[in-house]
């Protein structure tokens, strides 16, 4: 299961200050994600999913980089096991 986590006040700052067709085709890329699998979201052609090799995640997870809309990307890492 995909969990999103939109409490980062970066995120909230940027999903609002976004134009309105900009800010639906981002919501709509999350909806979307929370159905589909892991699997799914690293094999979409649309979500452009990429290794990030400069950083590391929290606990020091590989991060990946997805398009969420044409300005938008956002940072992912897979869970562990």
């Amino acid at each position: 299961m995909i969990q999103l986590d939109l409490n980062n006040p970066e995120f909230q700052a940027n999903l609002f200050a976004l134009d309105k067709p900009e800010a639906w085709a981002v919501l709509k890329t999350l909806k979307l994600l929370q159905v589909m699998t892991w699997e799914q979201i690293q094999a979409s052609k649309g979500l452009r999913w990429e290794l990030i090799q400069s950083r590391q995640g929290p606990e020091g997870q590989r991060l990946y980089s997805m398009r969420i809309s044409r300005s938008c990307r956002a940072v992912a890492w897979l869970p562990e096991g």
